[in-house]
């Protein structure tokens, strides 16, 4: 997808360039802490990338007893591949499967092989994980192949909608309508909660809440059905879910093996708003983007979500700094800027003069600082009141903004917002809005053209240097609440400078996850998925 190129603000580009190198300087110490970590979802994930799938009669997936009994016996330091392939060097079981059965129950014994044996079961453990990468591989030139021979989506914005019923099989020809009706992109909103399991639930669900497991097999379903309806249309439909959360490696990978095209993945989201440690956050962040990139994934990060807890006017600058901290990290991945879905909102209370003027600052500015990422711009939520006609006249201007700034990744929003799962007469109403507006008024990009020291100019040009200011301070803070984790973004999330929430790098859900590499650390995945990213 090539995004639109709208008029050009008219921004310093010193400015610009400081604004990426403080985010660089922010976020490098960051990476480095998650380089020299690991957690058990990232171990997990790699057996994954091996074949092990399945779980035990209580639902516990394979992954976690196997993780589980390896951590206990010699500790996840060096990795779980080593001891694991040691062991079925010796004929400690016939697969992976039947180990990990054996290990559930204590019937294994593991340990750290050296010299030739220690190279022998390194081997081993490349080549099964290649495997699994082999397959994503073969998954990213299948949707290649697809979008080529069966069509895609005729124009931008692609048009983004939601399908969450917690029924899987309820969800299928929910989607299947929603492609007919026009959309090109259907998420598949996760059941509420399953951010904060530490498993991956196993198999087709049929219950959940506010929205629907993300499963290997409901992945599998949904693909397979919207195939079914993209070769009907002539145009390829495309597939969201969520890596994010305590399995945010391991969504990751299913999603690569089972072909989304985009998954919710962002750098702050989990630590701020479902008080997941930081240090978990971004050592399994890390990881899950490595999967993203090799698998030609699109990512969406999570900054409308800062304006629902911050206002939207006072707070601007702060999804400034959230975008530029993403690509970086995204960046630093391997990640490509057509793979930025980098996210922002239309969240100013209409109340306050200008407000549509001052939406427009905001996303131009945006599209002008990541000229070649598709963006996702989302509706507005905070202020919808119930009154329905109010409301539709806002996604209206929503639209109408998403139009005039060449946005790339359009989410519908819906006159009864916070129904998940709206009537379907108001979904086709509000298709109807994305379409009247796209039709009647998608080429004002070429038109539009705010005035040189006119309001919209002057909005995007203070967001910016205020952004900056955020960066500059964050970088130059000398402060350290906590001397283990000295770094001056963690020292940021901990005082509030996101979404008004304070998130300590050594609190959180998941910490007990997180394991200090040893040297000799050896993780077959990552170094796969390393190979030819850039840097």
């Amino acid at each position: 997808m090539s995004p639109r190129r709208p008029a050009l603000l008219e921004l310093d580009p010193a400015v610009v360039r400081r604004a990426r190198s403080l985010a660089r300087t922010a976020g490098k110490p960051v990476v480095d802490l998650a380089r020299a970590h690991t957690t058990v979802s990232v171990e997990r994930a790699t057996l994954r990338l091996a074949g092990l799938t399945g779980a035990d009669h209580e639902g516990t997936p394979w992954v976690n007893h196997l993780v589980d009994a390896v951590r206990a016996e010699v500790g996840l330091e060096h990795g779980v591949t080593t001891p694991v392939w040691d062991a079925l060097r010796r004929d400690a079981a016939p697969d992976l499967l039947t180990l990990a059965r054996k290990a559930s129950s204590g019937g294994v014994s593991f340990r750290l092989p050296e010299r030739g044996e220690l190279t022998r079961a390194r081997r081993a453990a490349r080549t099964a994980v290649a495997r699994g990468v082999r397959t994503m591989d073969r998954q990213r030139v299948a949707r290649e192949r697809m979008v080529r021979t069966v069509g895609d989506a005729p124009r931008t914005p692609w048009i983004y909608l939601i399908v969450a019923t917690g029924d899987i099989h309820e969800d299928i020809p929910q989607a299947q309508a929603a492609a007919q009706a026009g959309a090109d992109v259907i998420a598949v909103i996760r059941s509420t909660g399953q951010s904060l399991l530490d498993f991956v639930p196993e198999g087709p669900t049929r219950e959940g809440y506010a929205g629907t497991y993300a499963t290997q097999e409901n992945f599998r379903l949904m693909r397979a059905a919207l195939d079914t309806t993209g070769r009907e249309l002539g145009r390829y439909v495309r597939l969201t879910n969520y890596a994010s959360g305590l399995c945010m490696p391991e969504i990751a990978v299913l999603a690569g093996l089972e072909r989304l095209d985009m998954m919710l993945n962002d750098s702050m989201y989990g630590i701020l708003f479902r008080d997941i440690n930081p240090i978990r956050t971004f050592v399994d962040q890390r990881f899950s983007r490595q999967v993203h990139a090799r698998a030609g994934i699109i990512i969406n990060t999570g900054e409308d979500n800062y304006l629902t807890t911050a206002d939207a006017v006072e707070a601007a600058h702060t999804v400034t700094v959230s975008q530029l901290l993403n690509e970086y990290f995204a960046k630093e991945a391997g990640l490509e800027d057509w793979q930025l879905g980098l996210g922002h909102a239309f969240e100013i209370d209409p109340s306050v003069p200008e407000s549509f003027r001052l939406e427009l600052a905001h996303a131009l500015l945006a599209r002008q600082l990541f000229p070649d990422a598709p963006l996702k711009w989302m509706p507005p939520t905070k202020h919808m009141t119930g009154d329905v006609f109010r409301g539709y006249l806002l996604d209206g201007f929503f639209n109408l903004v998403g139009a005039m700034t060449g946005q790339g990744i359009l989410l519908v929003g819906m006159m009864t917002e916070a129904v998940v799962t709206p009537w379907l007469s108001d979904r086709d109403l509000a298709l109807q809005n994305v379409r009247y507006v796209m039709d009647a008024a998608g080429g004002l990009t070429e038109d539009f053209h705010p005035p040189r020291d006119g309001l919209v100019q002057t909005r995007a040009r203070q967001v910016l240097s205020e952004a900056v200011d955020l960066l500059d301070r964050i970088v130059s803070d000398t402060a350290v609440p906590d001397a283990r984790y000295p770094q001056p973004l963690l020292a940021a999330i901990a005082d509030g400078t996101f979404g008004a929430m304070k998130r300590p790098a050594a609190k959180g859900k998941g910490l007990d996850g997180v394991v200090v590499k040893a040297d000799g650390y050896d993780n077959p995945a990552t170094t796969l998925l390393e190979e030819g990213a850039t840097r």
